[in-house]
């Protein structure tokens, strides 16, 4: 199934006709993360999304118990979620439709999957599946209740063409900008490369050098933190596909 446009894939979604992740899917459109919360925690969120801008880029925010950004319903229109109740992950539903609050917030974070199509035409290859990701030792900003370590999502890239992967992901705020470290991984407190900690490693081409990306997975070890009554994300992988395209963004 290749889906033309965005509106058709989330319609298709909400069917229940696409199960899978939205990696490589119609390409120079944006991609987005989810989290929601109850509003009493809000803030905190909002907060943090703005102390750490890399890690959670802020598309939009809706009003408490609006599932709606546009016309599009975060209840059903990405492919698969993760629930929390009080920290503990409880589920990994295919819709939200008969659990969202009357105070639930929700929060449109950028996504890396935004800045692949662009790589590509910049002569850099890109995997469609989702990218390697790690959880590093370094700590983000805090922010009130909210704390956590930096999640990174590695692509490998000729080291001639490391240069131009900078240039051409920093223009893109709203898939994670430009990398936060080039190189050994060790530097990042990841300890084999080969053992990420959501997806698969890439194939290496001999001389390819590990770049890696302030990752949305972010929020899914900060918030389950907060032990707030509930806390709902999309599943890794399984974005939202917003209509704009990324250089309208």
């Amino acid at each position: 199934m290749n889906p033309t446009s965005p509106a058709q894939l989330r319609q298709w979604i909400a069917q229940g006709q696409w199960p899978g992740p939205t990696s490589g899917v119609l390409d120079d459109y944006q991609q987005a993360n989810l989290a929601v919360v109850p509003a009493d925690y809000a803030y905190d969120f909002l907060l943090f999304c703005t102390r750490n801008p890399k890690s959670c880029p802020v598309i939009a925010v809706t009003e408490p118990g609006n599932p709606f950004v546009g016309g599009i319903d975060l209840r059903c229109m990405l492919a698969r979620y993760r629930v929390w109740e009080y920290g503990e992950l409880v589920e990994e539903p295919c819709d939200l439709l008969q659990r969202w609050p009357g105070d639930a917030v929700a929060f449109l974070l950028g996504c890396s999957h935004t800045f692949d199509a662009p790589l590509r035409r910049a002569g850099i290859p890109v995997a469609a599946t989702a990218p390697a990701v790690y959880v590093t030792d370094r700590l983000c900003e805090p922010a009130g209740r909210l704390s956590g370590p930096l999640v990174v999502s590695m692509r490998p890239v000729a080291a001639a063409k490391v240069a131009r992967a900078v240039e051409v992901t920093a223009r893109y705020p709203t898939g994670h900008g430009a990398p936060v470290h080039i190189g050994d991984p060790a530097q990042l407190g990841i300890a084999d490369l080969a053992k990420p900690d959501f997806g698969v490693l890439p194939p290496m081409a001999p001389g390819a050098v590990p770049v890696f990306w302030a990752c949305g997975v972010t929020p899914q070890l900060v918030l389950p933190k907060l032990k707030a009554p509930y806390v709902f994300t999309h599943y890794a992988g399984h974005m939202l596909v917003m209509d704009e395209r990324v250089d309208e963004m």
